[in-house]
């Protein structure tokens, strides 16, 4: 199984684009991004990098498996 690695925050907004979100948009501290219903709280409003945790969790609640993400990851 292959594992995640850190990502720029530019490759999170758009692997998640990717995957059909909206955004991202401002919404009090931090930016968000929208799909259907559901709202992704985009943390790391500084543009660095998003570690594996970070980036782990934010897939989960996205609804995003690890195997779709690492087959869309340049």
């Amino acid at each position: 199984m292959a594992r995640l690695t850190p990502v720029s925050w530019q490759d999170l907004i758009h692997g998640h684009r990717q995957f059909g979100f909206e955004g991202p948009f401002r919404g009090g501290k931090h930016l968000y991004m929208v799909q259907d219903s559901m709202r992704l709280t985009i943390p790391n409003p500084h543009k660095s990098t998003i570690g594996v945790d970070l980036l782990a969790r934010l897939l989960k609640q996205a609804d995003i498996s690890r195997e779709e993400w690492l087959r869309w990851k340049p």
